[in-house]
């Protein structure tokens, strides 16, 4: 992406008070008690195992680890996990 595209954006979402995860597609995680995990804008799962699941991303991976994960529901932006999540990781690009 060009400098002159990524500064458009920023000013955009500066200028219009947008949610950043619209406007340069990140992801949005919503965890709700260690036991269910709710994610947005993933481009497919890369892994999964009922210890860890790995998804790609528009810039970067996530990684969530615990035990007894299971995949409740899967679109194709949209995942939700269900299980004991024990942790989180969030794998960027240098963008």
């Amino acid at each position: 992406m060009s400098r002159f595209v990524r500064k458009f954006r920023k000013w955009t979402v500066d200028a219009l008070d947008l949610p950043g995860d619209l406007v340069f597609n990140l992801p949005r995680l919503t965890l709700i008690g260690g036991k269910q995990l709710y994610i947005e804008n993933h481009r497919g799962v890369k892994f999964f195992s009922p210890e860890q699941l790995q998804l790609e991303l528009s810039h970067g991976s996530l990684e969530v680890e615990g035990s007894g994960l299971v995949i409740k529901e899967i679109l194709p932006q949209e995942i939700v996990i269900e299980g004991k999540i024990e942790g989180i990781k969030y794998r960027g690009t240098e963008e």
